[in-house]
């Protein structure tokens, strides 16, 4: 039986629609089934041509004992950041302030019902490897963390809202000279970042920014 994401156009959802996992799109009837229910979201960002959406969608998407941990535990919503640019630019922001660790695709995030990311990552195998847990036993260790510590989660989230809303661009009338200071403080971060052993820049699992590495070659 097909889920909710084949009434959708975007071909990367209408991929999801035959999983067993109850996915439904980003909208306002999603969210507020979570306020109802008082369930945590799972939100899963991707897009079609990404290799690492295809292998976790095949490993664990496709599997019903998975598929029945997260239909049992969350609201699962799929997003296609070619459809939603502006929703994967928010939640890989507050990917990274949650980890620490840059983003990538695809993005795993839990949020509490209003939509504040309380934990999350990038791809998650079935089985654990490579120092990443497997996909069930995070599931069932966020279920139970949701289920005994909301206060503290939201109080987490309401730290989380205003750092993010320090990134936004403040309004005011003050004429502001531009230099390229801020180009040369991000050169420094990636080279602080790489990883000279195994190349690519900080830890796997890794994606690839073109923008970044076009920033590095103009700069070099």
């Amino acid at each position: 039986m097909s889920n909710q994401l084949a009434q959708e156009t975007s071909p990367y959802l209408q991929q999801h629609a035959d999983n067993p996992v109850d996915w439904h799109a980003w909208n306002a009837a999603s969210l507020q089934l979570a306020r109802d229910q008082n369930k945590p979201i799972l939100l899963s960002i991707g897009y079609s041509a990404c290799h690492w959406c295809h292998v976790m969608a095949h490993e664990s998407f496709e599997n019903e004992e998975v598929a029945a941990l997260m239909n049992r535990h969350f609201i699962n919503i799929k997003v296609d950041r070619e459809e939603r640019p502006d929703l994967d630019q928010i939640y890989q922001s507050a990917h990274q302030m949650l980890t620490r660790r840059s983003g990538g695709w695809p993005l795993t995030l839990f949020l509490l019902p209003d939509g504040t990311p309380f934990f999350g990552g990038t791809y998650f195998p079935r089985q654990a490897r490579h120092g990443l847990p497997a996909f069930s036993a995070l599931l069932q260790r966020v279920a139970e963390v949701y289920a005994a510590k909301q206060n503290e989660l939201t109080a987490q989230g309401l730290h989380l809202l205003a750092a993010l809303a320090d990134t936004l661009p403040k309004a005011n009338n003050i004429e502001v000279m531009l230099d390229d200071t801020p180009l040369a403080l991000a050169v420094s971060q990636h080279k602080d970042n790489f990883d000279r052993a195994n190349g690519g820049f900080g830890s796997a699992p890794k994606f690839l920014h073109p923008a970044e590495l076009d920033l590095l070659l103009r700069r070099s």
